[in-house]
C-alpha cells in the first residue's frame, strides 16, 4: 500500500484507521472520503457518495490510488430498522468499489462480520470455513459481500482481502447502532453515571476486539504475502469473548460501586443471540500471523483513562 484511498472514513472504523494510515504511510497518501463533510482532516479529504460509481472511479483515478479500503456501510440494528436501504447502500457501495479497484488494478480490503453467521453456525470455536445461514438483512449483505470479493479475486484477479470482525470497542469513536455498541457505551455511562442498563440479556456471551488491535490487523493483512494467503474474504479474528456481567466486573476493578441493570431490546438481543460465543482464529494465525495485545482487563484500563481524558475536555 502506497496510496490509499478510504471510503466511510468519518465512521466507526474509519474514524480511527485513517488516523493510522496516515502516520504509517503519510498524510498525503491517504484520501478519506464519507457522505458528510469533515474539517478535523489532516490530509486529502472529499465527499463521496458511496453508490456514485463514476464519482467513486474519478476519485481514486485522480488520486492515482493502489489501494481501495471500503468501510462504508449500515451497521446491524441500523440494517434492520431499514432493510432496503441497507442492501442498496452495502450491496450497491460494495460493487462500485469492486469495480474501481478492478478497473484501476487496486488491491482492495472491505471488513465482515460475525453477523455472517446465524443460528444454525456452531456457537462455540466457530470455524473458518463453516455454515453461514444469517438472520439479518446485515447478514446477508455481509455473506454475499464475502461472495462478491472472493467472485471479484476469481474472475478478474483483483487482490482482495478482509476480515470478519466481532464487536469492535472504541474510545474514539461513540456507539453508532451496531448490536455490540452496549460494550462501548457502558464505558461512558460508568464513568458518567456509575451505573449501566443493558440493552443485551444478562449471560449473552459475544466475541470483541479493541480498536487498536483491529486497525493493525487490517494493516497486517494488506501487507501479507498474497502467496501465503489460502482465504482471503475473509478471516476469523477475535480477541476476547465476553457477557455483559463480566465487562461490569472489569470496571468494577477501577470504579468499585459500579451498577449493572438490564432492559432487554428484543431486536438486538435477537441479533446478539444468533451469533457465535467464541470463534476461532486459527487460520488468520497460520496464514498471516494475526495477534492482538488487548485482553479484557487491559482493554477496560485503557478505555476508562481514555475516557476520562476525553469528557473533561468536552
Amino acid at each position: 500500500m502506497k496510496r490509499i484511498m478510504v471510503t466511510g472514513a468519518l465512521g466507526q472504523i474509519g474514524s480511527e484507521l485513517v488516523g493510522k494510515l496516515r502516520e504509517t504511510y503519510g498524510a498525503e497518501n491517504v484520501l478519506a472520503t464519507d457522505i458528510r463533510s469533515s474539517d478535523t482532516q489532516d490530509g486529502p479529504f472529499e465527499i463521496l457518495d458511496v453508490t456514485d460509481a463514476e464519482r467513486m472511479l474519478t476519485l481514486a483515478r485522480d488520486f492515482n490510488a493502489d489501494t481501495m479500503i471500503h468501510m462504508a456501510a449500515l451497521l446491524s440494528a441500523t440494517a434492520e430498522e431499514k432493510p432496503l436501504l441497507a442492501w442498496n447502500l452495502n450491496m450497491g457501495g460494495l460493487v462500485n468499489a469492486l469495480e474501481a479497484a478492478r478497473e484501476l488494478g487496486m488491491q482492495f480490503f472491505t471488513p465482515s462480520s460475525i453477523g455472517a453467521f446465524g443460528p444454525s453456525t456452531p456457537k462455540n470455536d466457530t470455524p473458518q470455513d463453516t455454515l453461514q445461514r444469517p438472520t439479518t438483512m446485515y447478514g446477508v449483505n455481509k455473506v454475499a459481500g464475502e461472495l462478491l470479493c472472493d467472485y471479484y479475486f476469481t474472475k478478474f484477479g483483483v487482490d482482495t482481502r478482509g476480515l470478519r470482525f466481532p464487536g469492535l470497542i472504541s474510545n474514539v469513536a461513540p456507539p453508532g447502532g451496531g448490536t455490540t455498541d452496549y460494550a462501548v457505551d457502558i464505558y461512558y455511562q460508568a464513568i458518567e453515571k456509575g451505573s449501566y442498563t443493558s440493552y443485551i440479556a444478562e449471560g449473552t456471551r459475544m466475541d470483541m476486539m479493541y480498536m487498536p488491535d483491529a486497525l493493525q490487523a487490517i494493516v497486517d493483512l494488506m501487507e501479507a504475502d498474497a502467496d501465503k494467503l489460502v482465504h482471503r474474504n475473509a478471516f476469523n479474528v477475535t480477541a476476547m469473548s465476553f457477557e455483559p456481567e463480566e465487562i461490569a466486573a472489569s470496571i468494577r476493578k477501577h470504579i468499585p460501586d459500579f451498577k449493572l441493570s438490564y432492559d432487554v431490546d428484543p431486536v438486538r438481543q435477537a441479533i446478539a443471540a444468533s451469533w457465535p460465543d467464541s470463534i476461532d482464529a486459527s487460520a488468520a494465525k497460520e496464514e498471516w500471523n494475526f495477534k492482538t495485545e488487548y485482553d479484557l482487563d487491559a482493554m477496560t484500563a485503557d478505555m476508562l483513562e481514555k475516557l476520562k481524558q476525553k469528557l473533561q475536555q468536552a
